[in-house]
């Protein structure tokens, strides 16, 4: 059964730190969240550990970030965005201060903060240590829930879109429980979070598999660069028990500030991984993740060494870390990380500005489901709990004008879940075939099997999800950033992006239902 309700403000789908600070700053107009569970549970923001980039030392400037921002992206970054994203920064801190975010801090008061991979500077925020994403989470959930502006739904789940004859998107689908629910609204913000629940070896909730970047397209929505993925370099190798051990799914991830503190990664010998250089495990996260892959492959196997740098704080200064480790039998203080290269962040998606507006009117897109065009080929570490509330702020502010448009016949762009056997297919063919390492052949027979379960499932969004990055992967022939082709191992000249639009013949046409 299906019912239609209009909300007079934004429908923000999601509900981690983009779409959150997005609601909070669409005041006063009324807004409504919708997230499949409860805030803070099932969504990456809250799994992030490393913390917040800004410039906030004296020896910093958001011009140096930015510039350290667009050398990581590999020639796609746009320097205007990051420019917006990194002036924004100090001032996103302060915000999320007054909200509550716990941030660590020095005796004299000042922010602690650590040197992550590819920054020029100590310019990450952090938050006990590597515990950032919950708690600054946790101070806008606690924001949310006292805002009288804000409706919260935590059990609805997104299932379709809503568009008019001229293409501009109306509102969306929701599923609550056994009901469909189609919300009108002014404004629908997509902050659906990555693609990581595509892949088995991945760090992010598996619920996460491209749901809002696939009904974008089917929307007729712009595709940006969706073949970049993020592999980071330390999750921690965890397998199951018993004698057919494999990886467990989501990896828990040891953060990129260990490296920031002095540890290294080594092989089972000892050996250093990058290199004898103090600075050379702070490489971009690309090359340190196929150092890592290829360690594995040939045998070496890769661990990550705290033991001299970290030792016997680590119960205070990364618990979560050492939490994780002590679950698996070992003790970090004493013995190397055992690590692997998994899926981590999208550095493509939604093609979106920094106020959030996609290519389809009436759709916003923010977080990690967006391409905003600040990360580029490779996302600088930190800079994604940063984008996420800067630019979710500034789309929650552009989303509160917007108004209903006049009575129209409206079509709903519909998406179904795969069944689990299949789902367990495509993570398999992902981790297989578009991971660190990618080849003509390992990508045209993902194709070929996407293309097998799509004819069985044709709705299916983490098919479509999927099948985005696999064809952008196959059609880029060169190597760059985190897209990685043994066969093509160059990088081109010219940095080009991937821009995907579905053809206009196959976007639905409207149904007679009126609004």
């Amino acid at each position: 059964m299906r019912r239609t309700v209009r909300h007079e403000g934004p429908l923000i789908i999601g509900g981690g730190l983009a779409g959150l600070s997005a609601a909070l700053e669409a005041a006063p107009a009324p807004v409504l969240v919708a997230t499949p569970a409860t805030l803070l549970e099932a969504c990456a923001s809250a799994w992030a550990q490393g913390g917040m980039a800004a410039a906030l030392a004296e020896d910093d400037t958001s011009g140096l970030h930015a510039e350290d921002t667009v050398a990581a992206g590999a020639g796609l970054v746009e320097p205007e965005r990051a420019r917006a994203l990194t002036d924004a920064a100090k001032d996103t801190i302060h915000w999320l201060d007054q909200l509550g975010a716990p941030f660590d801090r020095e005796a004299d008061g000042h922010y602690h903060l650590s040197r992550e991979a590819a920054h020029s500077r100590a310019r990450v925020a952090r938050v006990g240590g590597d515990g950032a994403g919950r708690a600054i989470l946790s101070a806008l959930v606690t924001a949310v829930r006292a805002s009288a502006h804000i409706t919260l739904w935590e059990d609805a789940r997104l299932t379709g879109l809503v568009r008019d004859a001229d293409g501009r998107v109306r509102g969306a689908i929701l599923t609550r429980g056994d009901r469909r629910v189609r919300v009108i609204a002014p404004a629908v913000i997509l902050a659906t979070g990555g693609i990581g629940g595509l892949y088995g070896r991945t760090t992010t909730p598996g619920a996460l598999q491209g749901a809002g970047m696939a009904l974008a397209w089917r929307a007729g929505a712009e595709i940006l660069d969706p073949e970049f993925v993020q592999f980071h370099p330390t999750a921690i190798r965890l397998t199951t028990a018993g004698p057919d051990s494999e990886l467990v799914s989501p990896l828990p991830l040891a953060t990129e500030a260990l490296r920031g503190e002095g540890a290294r990664l080594v092989d089972r010998a000892g050996r250093y991984l990058l290199g004898e250089a103090d600075s050379a495990d702070l490489a971009p996260r690309d090359q340190v993740a196929r150092v890592v892959h290829a360690a594995e492959m040939d045998g070496r196997g890769a661990f990550l060494d705290a033991t001299q740098a970290i030792g016997a704080a680590f119960p205070t200064a990364f618990p979560a870390v050492y939490a994780a480790c002590m679950r698996m039998g070992l003790d970090p203080r004493s013995q190397p990380i055992p690590v692997v290269a998994a899926a981590h962040y999208h550095m493509g998606g939604i093609a979106a500005d920094a106020d959030g507006r996609t290519t389809v009117e009436g759709l916003y897109a923010v977080g990690e489901c967006a391409a905003t065009g600040v990360h580029g080929a490779n996302r600088l570490a930190s800079n994604s709990l940063l984008e996420a509330a800067a630019f979710g702020r500034r789309a929650g502010r552009m989303a509160r004008v917007e108004t209903l448009p006049a009575p129209s016949a409206l079509v709903d762009i519909m998406g179904t879940d795969l069944p689990e056997a299949d789902l367990a297919r495509v993570r398999d063919l992902m981790d297989r075939h578009v991971g660190v390492v990618r080849d003509a052949a390992g990508l045209t027979a993902a194709l070929a099997e996407l293309a097998e379960i799509e004819a069985r499932h044709p709705e299916a969004l983490a098919v479509t999800a999927a099948t985005l990055v696999v064809r952008a992967a196959l059609a880029r022939q060169e190597s760059r950033g985190g897209h990685y082709r043994a066969d093509y191992p160059d990088t081109l000249a010219e940095a080009r992006h991937s821009r995907v639009v579905r053809e206009a013949d196959a976007v639905p046409q409207p149904l007679l239902a009126a609004e």
